[in-house]
């Protein structure tokens, strides 16, 4: 790791890399940045490259020097982008930015040194940084559970220690600050929470007419389309369920969802001795983007804090796994192999893609990743590299568009 920067006052502040800046989480974790420019300095930036300007804005802003984007045909726009920007950050000029191109950039981004880094990547893309990262031994604060989800064992194993992973999402960013109200072995469960997404009540026929613009209209959370079908279909639970089980080293079956429509318990942590600790926050990922980059200090005023001292009530209801089967397969997948995590996410992101395209129905998104599931052989976790990752991802995703077309 390498030594932090200093600011006017000589406190130290975090070095950051930030990757996947363009997107909803990412964004995100730039305001909390601006906010809060004694405590973090962004050193990288990554992104896919689909937005050069707002990749060029927040270089400016933030004084960054190194850029990394994804599409190489992306390269001239970005620094056309960056030109005409002034920046008030000392010796800060657009013609001194680097900016690396390729798939590879930015796990080489993600290498470099760095106290945080900040993986808002989506898909399993985001893997190769998340291995890089931990490898080059900084802090990883992961909003890409993907990555951990595709390639569990690789990147448990790549873990150089304990904490070195410091999760983003809601979900286990509560379950990581519950934890601190006791020991490992005094926990009996772990309670992910669920909003119920866009179609909580609905009926299975219900969905069979479901449309993409129905599908993205969460009631709660703002969200890129991905992650948006993802928690309409449930999938992002299955994908979290994994996540959790990887994360906190807890057993699936001990691991339950429950839906919770408010989505202001992010998640909760079950003691053995009865106690169950919760953590409640409005639904804002500031707070744990601005955790993940501070951890385990926080950082003041990320979100405003919940009204206590009026009428109030939150309601907690059982997920239907037969309308919403896709909890089923998550936990099927963990008990498969090490690589049917991988396939599920790989199936999974063709089929989204192609539902949103209008290519297939919302129905037949679980539905064809349960066959691609079914057809998928699997590697022993005491066995599994990363071609064998790799390899059961494209084979996923081959099998998966063979199947819709």
């Amino acid at each position: 790791m390498c030594c932090s920067a200093w600011n006017d006052t000589g406190v130290s502040r975090r070095r950051v890399v930030l990757l996947g800046s363009t997107g909803s989480v990412g964004t995100q974790a730039v305001d909390v940045v601006l906010a809060n420019p004694g405590r973090f300095v962004v050193t990288g930036l990554a992104a896919g490259g689909s937005d050069p300007a707002r990749l060029a804005r927040q270089a400016a802003a933030l004084g960054v020097a190194s850029l990394a984007v994804a599409d190489p045909r992306a390269v001239d726009a970005v620094r056309d982008a960056l030109e005409p920007l002034r920046s008030p950050h000392h010796g800060w000029a657009a013609k001194d930015v680097e900016v690396l191109a390729g798939t590879d950039a930015a796990a080489e981004l993600a290498a470099r040194p760095a106290d945080v880094v900040f993986n808002a990547i989506t898909g399993a893309r985001g893997l190769a940084p998340t291995l890089a990262a931990l490898e080059a031994g900084t802090v990883l604060a992961l909003a890409n559970k993907e990555s951990l989800v595709v390639g569990g064992p690789l990147v448990q194993s790549a873990r150089l220690r304990p904490g070195q992973i410091i999760p983003v999402d809601s979900e286990h960013s509560a379950i990581a600050q519950c934890m601190r109200a006791g020991t490992h072995s005094e926990v009996r469960r772990l309670v992910l929470t669920a909003s119920g997404g866009p179609f909580r009540g609905w009926s299975t026929r219900q969905l069979a007419t479901v449309t993409p613009a129905q599908a993205l209209d969460h009631p709660t959370w703002s969200m890129g389309p991905v992650v948006s079908v993802n928690a309409a279909t449930m999938v992002n639970k299955a994908l979290e369920l994994i996540e959790a089980h990887l994360l906190f080293d807890v057993p699936i079956e001990q691991i339950v969802v429950v839906v919770h429509p408010q989505s202001v318990v992010h998640s909760m942590v079950e003691f053995v001795d009865g106690a169950t600790i919760l953590q409640a926050s409005p639904p804002d990922m500031h707070l744990p983007i601005a955790l993940g980059l501070g951890w385990p200090d926080r950082v003041h005023d990320s979100v405003p804090p919940c009204v206590w001292d009026g009428s109030t009530s939150w309601t907690f209801e059982p997920l239907d796994e037969e309308v919403f089967p896709a909890l089923r397969l998550g936990r099927a997948a963990v008990a498969a192999s090490a690589t049917h995590p991988a396939v599920l996410n790989a199936a999974n992101e063709v089929c989204v893609e192609a539902f949103l395209a209008g290519r297939i129905r919302f129905l037949d998104i679980v539905a064809t990743v349960e066959q691609v599931l079914g057809e998928h052989e699997g590697t022993p976790a005491r066995r599994v590299r990363l071609d064998d990752v790799l390899g059961a991802d494209a084979w996923a995703r081959a099998r998966t568009a063979e199947l819709i077309s």
